[in-house]
Parts: C-alpha cells; sequence; structure tokens
C-alpha cells in the first residue's frame, strides 16, 4: 500500500484519487437563479443529506482545479440565497452531465440539457419535471473551505418542500429504491446504477445487541471458507442456537449428506464452513450458525 500527503500532489492528481476512492456520490441537479432571474441547472456530486430535523442538504461548488475560477451556480447561491436540488436516476443521466457543460453566463441549460423547468411553490428556481424528486431550499449558509483551485465551498440548504414523483413510491408510500433507479459519480468518467443486482440489503444492528465477531469461536472466526461479511453477519445475531436447536437441525437432509460423505473430521468441518457460506450468500444467518455448529455433536 502507498501512502501519499494529498497537499503535496498537484491538484489534477489529488482530485483525481480522491473522487476515485470516495464513492458512490449521489448527484444534486442544482438549478438556481442570478438577479436578473435567468436561470441557471449545474450537476454536482460533492453532495449529500446532513439531518433530517431540519432537513438539511449540502453541496458544494468547487473552484475549478485548472484555472481557480467559481461557478454560476454559488454566484447565484450568494445572491438569491435560494436552490432547487433535484435527484438523478438514470433516465436523465446523459441530460445531467450535458448541463455540466460550461456554457456562457445567460445560456440556459435547462435548453441546452433539453430538461423541462416547472415553477417551484416556495422558492424562485425552477424545478426539473424529469426528476423524480425535487427539493426546495432556502440557503443558510455557504462555508469557503479554501481559495485555491480544487477548494470547495459548502452550501447548507434548508429543505422547504418536497416534492416526489407518485411513480416511485411503494405500496407504503415509500421511496421504492428500485422504483427510484438512481445513479451517482464514480471518479473519472464512471458512473453506477443503484438497481438491479447493485443493490443489496444489510440489517440494521439497531433493534438489537449482536454479539459481536469476537465472539464467535475461532475454529469458525479462521474458518477460510468465510469472509469479513459472513463474519459480520455472525456477528450481528443476539445468541447462539442451543443443542436441541442444533439437534432438531441436524436431521436436515443437507446435514445427513455431510455426516454421512465426510471420510473424517476435517472433511465434515470443511463441508459445514461451505455449506454456511451458502446459506450466508442468502442470508439465512440462523442456519448457517447451526450448520457451523453441528460439528459439536461429533458425529464422526
Amino acid at each position: 500500500m502507498i501512502s501519499v500527503d494529498l497537499n503535496e500532489l498537484d491538484g489534477k492528481t489529488a482530485h483525481a484519487h480522491l473522487l476515485g476512492a470516495v464513492g458512490p456520490r449521489p448527484i444534486a441537479l442544482a438549478s438556481t437563479i442570478d438577479n436578473g432571474g435567468n436561470p441557471n441547472l449545474s450537476p454536482f456530486s460533492y453532495f449529500n443529506v446532513f439531518s433530517s430535523n431540519p432537513p438539511t442538504l449540502i453541496f458544494s461548488p468547487a473552484r475549478r482545479v485548472r484555472d481557480n475560477t467559481t461557478k454560476h451556480t454559488l454566484h447565484n447561491a450568494e445572491a438569491t440565497r435560494e436552490v432547487v436540488i433535484n435527484v438523478v436516476n438514470y433516465d436523465i443521466v446523459q441530460q445531467t452531465s450535458l448541463a455540466s457543460t460550461e456554457y456562457g453566463d445567460g445560456v440556459n441549460e435547462f435548453t441546452k440539457a433539453g430538461l423541462t423547468p416547472i415553477e417551484s411553490d416556495v422558492v424562485k428556481p425552477f424545478r426539473v419535471k424529469e426528476s423524480p424528486a425535487q427539493f426546495e431550499c432556502k440557503v443558510k449558509d455557504i462555508v469557503a473551505l479554501g481559495d485555491g483551485g480544487g477548494a470547495g465551498n459548502l452550501i447548507i440548504c434548508e429543505v422547504v418542500r418536497m416534492h416526489i414523483n407518485e411513480n416511485i413510491l411503494d405500496e407504503n408510500g415509500i421511496i421504492s429504491m428500485q422504483k427510484i433507479d438512481l445513479v451517482a459519480r464514480m471518479g473519472g468518467n464512471y458512473y453506477c446504477r443503484a438497481s438491479g443486482e447493485a443493490l443489496f440489503e444489510v440489517e440494521k444492528p439497531l433493534a438489537k445487541l449482536g454479539i459481536g465477531v469476537d465472539q464467535i469461536p475461532k475454529r469458525i472466526r479462521q474458518s477460510t471458507y468465510l469472509d469479513g461479511n459472513d463474519l459480520g453477519k455472525l456477528g450481528n445475531v443476539e445468541s447462539l442456537p442451543n443443542d436441541a436447536e442444533l439437534a432438531e437441525f441436524a436431521e436436515n437432509w443437507k446435514i445427513k449428506e455431510i455426516f454421512e460423505k465426510s471420510a473424517n473430521g476435517l472433511e465434515m468441518h470443511e463441508n459445514l464452513h461451505q455449506y454456511a457460506k451458502e446459506l450466508l450468500d442468502e442470508n439465512k444467518v440462523s442456519k448457517a450458525w447451526k450448520a457451523l455448529l453441528c460439528d459439536k455433536l461429533n458425529r464422526i
């Protein structure tokens, strides 16, 4: 592993390292207007949500690395203290990229990108009709992080109205991760799409007190078949199965087959761990624990 001081690198290389390592980054398609009422639209991947009470989003129009100039979005936010942040899904990713073109003053990126401006309820900047979720915001503060090329300018936005396309809601009225089909920025020209097999669930440990990886028996913790993610799943259970549960599980045809076909204890151990790995890949954590502990039954 190499170690670098980013401050000693040229701006372009430091920028590439940071954006290559920190991702995927959600995209804020920020709509602003200047004091003359001229609209501006530009995407920023230095962006995220930072509070739900008050609802707060922050994005950062950084100073350009190549020439240390600042962007129209920053100037407009400073002047009007209003912005609309539109989220970006796969349906508009190419148009969003086109909106990042550095057109001159007075050029309407809505028109250039072929996106539809619609009036907001509370603020003056337009919303993007094609965006599945839009946030009307008041600018609470702008924090300059430096005065050199690449320095960020944190625009802290309080959400005063949110708009959600009904087509992305699930049966409970909550935004569906499958339906919203978000995209995010990676390094260079790369993006990623949050849909299909790219989406997966990790059970939150907040609702229970997991035993932790340190409490997993050493013979399991050091298994060559299990990786760190597997150990994380195993460590998120509140308690281990008891002997009665193991005895019942051992009547499973797969366990019986492992017991019958294993030539010795080592082979049985490996076969049980391999089976547990399959169960963990299917998020069947309780069954995986039982498979891993079945060697306690000493059938060989």
